[in-house]
């Protein structure tokens, strides 16, 4: 890691993703964006292919590899950026790896597919594995409640890294996600509290990456969060975090 966060800049391949699906779902509207991202400073292109945000709808396969695969292997061939594949299906991560990704991002910490594990040992790749209250890729907006959600997320990465490395996947290559918003909890205070007590989760000796960009924890419309996101990704770069998710790269470069 760098002395700096690294930023990872979000392009979603989507129709249906929450702030900005069909905008970027074309070949020609994903390179502009892919080239905007880099040129405003993104150390990491982070390619997705399905939402899995409250009321998104499960895509096939081969529906995924079409919106993906096409898209990063041109991206790949405009720049040497490292690419994150946001998936929680294997075939979808093993074709990504080899047509030029560098890394996996698993919104289900390995849960939703039982070869995602063998695939990132085998390409020896970074992978994100993400705390999340819903133990499937869909995620709801459930005001789930906690005693104390830092302990519950500490015991949550304990139990998906042991898995991750029973399964072959080196220590150094994890890197851990605390969720926010929906994927933590309906209830706002959880994701605050999790930003102001993010020093807790970063003295773990793993890289901790915070997607707190346009999160409907913000409150708001949509176009009025990327200024509030900004604030609380300050706090976080204080608490030690080593990668900030965002679809707004300017403002935190």
């Amino acid at each position: 890691m760098t002395t700096r966060p690294l930023i990872m800049g979000i392009l979603n391949l989507t129709p249906d993703s929450f702030s900005d699906g069909g905008r970027f779902n074309t070949e020609q509207s994903a390179l502009k964006q892919a080239r905007k991202l880099i040129r405003d400073g993104a150390d990491i292109i982070d390619i997705g292919g399905e939402s899995t945000g409250p009321n998104s709808r499960n895509v096939s396969l081969k529906e995924e590899l079409n919106r993906v695969i096409p898209i990063l292997k041109k991206i790949r061939k405009i720049t040497k950026i490292p690419i994150s594949i946001d998936t929680y299906k294997a075939e979808v991560a093993s074709q990504a790896l080899e047509a030029g990704a560098n890394i996996i991002n698993d919104v289900t910490a390995l849960r939703g597919d039982k070869n995602m594990a063998s695939v990132a040992a085998k390409y020896n790749c970074p992978i994100i594995l993400m705390y999340s209250k819903d133990s499937t890729q869909r995620t709801t907006r459930a005001p789930k409640k906690y005693k104390d959600v830092i302990k519950t997320i500490k015991d949550f990465w304990k139990s998906r890294v042991s898995y991750a490395t029973r399964h072959g996947i080196k220590k150094e290559n994890i890197i851990l996600d605390p969720g926010m918003g929906a994927f933590v909890s309906g209830i706002a205070d959880y994701s605050f509290e999790i930003v102001t007590r993010l020093n807790e989760l970063t003295n773990l000796g793993f890289p901790v990456l915070i997607g707190i960009s346009r999160k409907s924890f913000l409150g708001g419309h949509i176009k009025e969060r990327d200024k509030k996101a900004t604030s609380l990704t300050t706090i976080a770069v204080l608490n030690g975090v080593s990668i900030i998710r965002t679809h707004h790269v300017h403002s935190n470069s």
